[in-house]
């Protein structure tokens, strides 16, 4: 059994002397694991880093057999983030994400597809966190754990959506949640479609979709939410100067 694709490193871990246990993902063969011969070795483990678009070939005798891989390399996405410090905290939550939440060799083109587009942007810095929350909405909603940011939930009014229950996922808006705003989770304008946004709203973004992910996404796995993702909500709390700490801190509505 074969196949060769894009694939974009999710993760490497050191095996043996030398060797590594890869995970990638690919668009038609989802998330994938497969040994890399010399992937840990001084040659070989710059190819293999998280955040790296390469050229990928599995083997196996069967296909429900870990195989290997080999590579080459497309795009350094790693080395392009390196020289910042939240360009490099964007891409390692994003392949945390995406390495703990999604099923093993199940396709999930979308979500492919939109972190290919990502990765090559990161040194862009701040002003990708937006498509950093955007994506991670698609991937719930591939996972079946969709947001309902299309209409109040109480009222059925499409504009001026503002906060979204942690229970249900649904918006609503300010003027029908003014009593229990507090237990609420804010919505960013960027996930309605308006123009603009600050810390503040990067911050309230990943909150967002970090409760839902580590609700559902994470909880239904009896796993937590990975510390890649935790610390950069942790670096964008301390850019909005908020006093929240975790995306944990949330309460139930």
């Amino acid at each position: 059994m074969e196949w060769e694709a894009p694939a974009i490193v999710l993760d490497a871990r050191p095996f043996g002397e030398g060797d590594a246990v890869v995970t990638l993902m690919t668009e038609a063969h989802g998330l994938h694991r497969g040994l890399v011969r010399g992937g840990n070795s001084r040659a070989g483990a710059s190819t293999w880093q998280p955040g790296n678009l390469v050229l990928v070939r599995w083997v196996a005798r069967l296909t429900d057999q870990l195989g290997n891989f080999t590579g080459e390399l497309v795009h350094a996405g790693a080395a392009m983030a390196m020289d910042d410090a939240l360009a490099l905290a964007m891409l390692s939550s994003l392949c945390a994400v995406a390495e703990g939440a999604l099923p093993e060799r199940e396709p999930h083109a979308r979500v492919f597809q939109l972190l290919l587009a990502l990765v090559p942007r990161m040194p862009l810095g701040s002003v990708m966190l937006p498509d950093v929350v955007r994506w991670e909405a698609a991937l719930l909603s591939d996972l079946g754990y969709g947001l309902d940011l299309s209409a109040c939930a109480m009222t059925g009014e499409v504009a001026n959506l503002a906060f979204v229950s942690p229970r249900t996922g649904r918006a609503v808006t300010a003027a029908v949640s003014a009593a229990w705003r507090h237990r609420l989770l804010r919505l960013p304008g960027f996930l309605t479609g308006t123009d603009g946004s600050d810390a503040a709203d990067w911050r309230d973004g990943l909150r967002l979709t970090g409760h839902f992910l580590e609700r559902d996404a994470f909880g239904h796995q009896n796993r937590d939410l990975p510390q890649a993702r935790r610390m950069l909500y942790d670096r964008v709390a301390a850019l909005a100067g908020g006093s929240e700490n975790s995306d944990t801190e949330q309460q139930d509505a």
